[in-house]
């Protein structure tokens, strides 16, 4: 018997749905895995399932994290495809672009993507991309990743913290932007100024402050004017990675007054967290750039409504407990990273509503603005045509975030403890509901 093709596979009917008009009750149609019909909520539709939302929940798409560091193979003792994208998922997360390190090898010619590739490989629970790396002996191997499907290519001005991913100069950093720049690539930036941090004090012991005075605001401020001065002369395009420091905001402004192609991301510990609050020896804290004061994160939430930062990613950066180096809580030794990929969209939506911003921002920042900045306009919003890529959230609910029932390897957080606001209660890739169980997702290249 054949099947009626007016029949939808899946429907939802929610009196809010987050759609790029804002908030509206809506009936959502998908038909092999896309959204073909975003209509009033009654409308009259077939469907061999309805999915029909309580009163306390949201139907919104599903986020796209694009700074992801997953670590296999080579550091799958850190983080691994298959816990990862599981974390990803059980957060309403449902694309990650996956970062050219800490995995060995790193992602920096085709041979390492390749093994990248494979190592993924019917292991990933939701839609996973890759990042290409820039590293000084490269140059000549971007325009293959680049043709291979990387979304871009990352660099640091600053050690990376692993020796098999060296960090650019700025001589070396304009090389590359030259190189992106023929082939329309974007450069993705840790901007932090070498030569500043080796003259700030040397980080040591227990002390939070101390560990801040090694990693000053200057070292980012700096940074960002270096990128942006290359990117002028260039004519490259270029992404400021984790924005810490509010006071490099009016480099970004004056860049992109000039006409520079120049954006910026913050993450949610930036955006929820503050110096004041970190104890003595609570290495979970520690990332870099660094957790600043509370001043300083009032100012990143104004940018953010204002404009002047486009997008919010976790920088999820795990590793083994030890190598956070909480028994002795010495910040100078401790990994920097925090792992946050299940937690990113409620510890944002937490300090969210308490600043009086609207659910329809907070999923422009953490969905549709990165799945922009990456081109993957198929991602990332509720409307006709993209992937059935959705969520189902309830934005009151209020837990405590319990360490043990995270989903990333090694569930060490700063967050342990907390009480956060809004539950993600069931997630959908290409429309069939992510369980956990067998891995549905894909491997994503760039333009497909």
């Amino acid at each position: 018997m054949s099947r009626d093709p007016g029949r939808l596979d899946l429907l939802f009917r929610a009196h809010r749905v987050i759609t790029p008009a804002g908030e509206q009750p809506a009936a959502v149609g998908v038909q092999d895995g896309r959204i073909v019909a975003v209509e009033p909520l009654d409308v009259a539709l077939e469907a061999d399932r309805i999915v029909a939302l309580n009163e306390d929940e949201v139907l919104i798409p599903g986020l796209v994290d694009t700074h992801v560091h997953i670590n296999e193979p080579g550091r799958t003792a850190w983080e691994g495809f298959s816990t990862a994208t599981r974390a990803a998922a059980a957060g309403g997360v449902t694309t990650v672009i996956d970062m050219p390190l800490n995995s060995i090898p790193p992602t920096t010619d085709l041979a390492a993507l390749d093994v990248k590739r494979t190592a993924a490989d019917s292991k990933v629970h939701v839609d996973v991309g890759f990042w290409g790396g820039a590293v000084p002996d490269n140059l000549g191997a971007l325009a293959a990743l680049h043709d291979a499907g990387v979304f871009g290519f990352k660099c640091f001005l600053v050690p990376s913290g692993v020796d098999e991913f060296p960090h650019l100069s700025t001589s070396e950093l304009a090389a590359a932007l030259t190189e992106l720049q023929r082939l329309d690539a974007l450069m993705i930036v840790h901007a932090e100024d070498c030569d500043v941090i080796e003259h700030a004090p040397a980080p040591h012991g227990r002390g939070y402050a101390d560990f801040l005075a090694s990693r000053p605001a200057s070292a980012e401020d700096t940074a960002v004017e270096t990128l942006a001065g290359l990117l002028r002369q260039t004519g490259a395009r270029g992404h400021v990675l984790h924005l810490s420091s509010a006071a490099a905001l009016p480099v970004l402004a004056a860049a992109r007054n000039d006409g520079v192609r120049l954006s910026a991301e913050t993450c949610p510990h930036y955006l929820a967290l503050s110096a004041e609050e970190v104890p003595a020896g609570a290495t979970e804290f520690k990332c870099c750039p660094p957790i600043r004061n509370a001043a300083n994160r009032d100012e990143l939430w104004a940018a953010l409504q204002g404009g002047s930062i486009d997008c919010v990613v976790s920088d999820h950066s795990p590793c083994t407990a030890d190598l956070k180096c909480l028994d002795s809580g010495d910040f100078a030794q401790a990994w920097g990273g925090i792992a946050s990929l299940q937690l990113g969209l409620p510890v944002v939506w937490t300090q969210a509503r308490e600043r009086g911003v609207e659910l329809a921002e907070v999923v422009r920042w953490m969905a549709t603005a990165p799945s922009d900045l990456v081109g993957l306009h198929r991602k990332g919003r509720i409307e006709v045509g993209v992937d059935a890529d959705l969520v189902r959230f309830a934005p009151d609910d209020h837990w405590v975030v319990d360490a043990d029932r995270l989903h990333h390897r090694n569930p060490v957080t700063p967050y342990a403890g907390r009480t956060l606001r809004g539950a993600v209660r069931r997630t959908w890739l290409r429309g069939a509901e992510v369980t956990g169980s067998a891995p549905t997702g894909r491997l994503l290249t760039r333009g497909n």
